[in-house]
């Protein structure tokens, strides 16, 4: 089973929008997800702090910004 993580931020517009198809999109696949607050640790934030929404696909960097629907499918059915 493939695990999806949103790399996300408090009041972050995009970031709700990005949850919300991911959360979409796992429950069709039967994946998992999660979220981890970019600013609650130091090592996310240095990385990905001005690329938020980020998602990982079981631990690899698949994209950020916006989520690619079929880009996304593919990867969770690999």
């Amino acid at each position: 089973m493939h695990h999806v993580t949103v790399i996300s931020r408090v009041d972050c517009h995009a970031c709700e929008e990005a949850k919300a198809e991911v959360e979409r999109i796992c429950g069709e696949m039967g994946a998992t997800w999660s979220v981890e607050d970019v600013d609650a640790d130091p090592e996310l934030r240095a990385e990905y702090g001005d690329q938020v929404p980020v998602f990982l696909v079981d631990g690899a960097e698949h994209g950020y910004w916006k989520v690619e629907e079929d880009r996304l499918r593919a990867a969770l059915s690999a």
